[in-house]
């Protein structure tokens, strides 16, 4: 599976050089981030506070 890139040396900087499309390391973080922020909405989600019912 070689791409119109192949054979070339990304040289990435700042955001890109963690998250981006072309290495492995960079999928794997998007990955984790992905996984990571649903975790973190469940948890919240789990965490909230029950509206109380009020008995009459």
């Amino acid at each position: 599976m070689a791409g119109p890139d192949s054979g070339t040396q990304h040289q990435f900087t700042g955001f890109k050089k963690y998250f981006n499309s072309t290495t492995i390391l960079g999928r794997r973080n998007y990955v984790i981030l992905t996984y990571g922020s649903l975790v973190v909405l469940f948890l919240g989600y789990k965490m909230r506070k029950p509206k109380e019912i009020s008995h009459k």
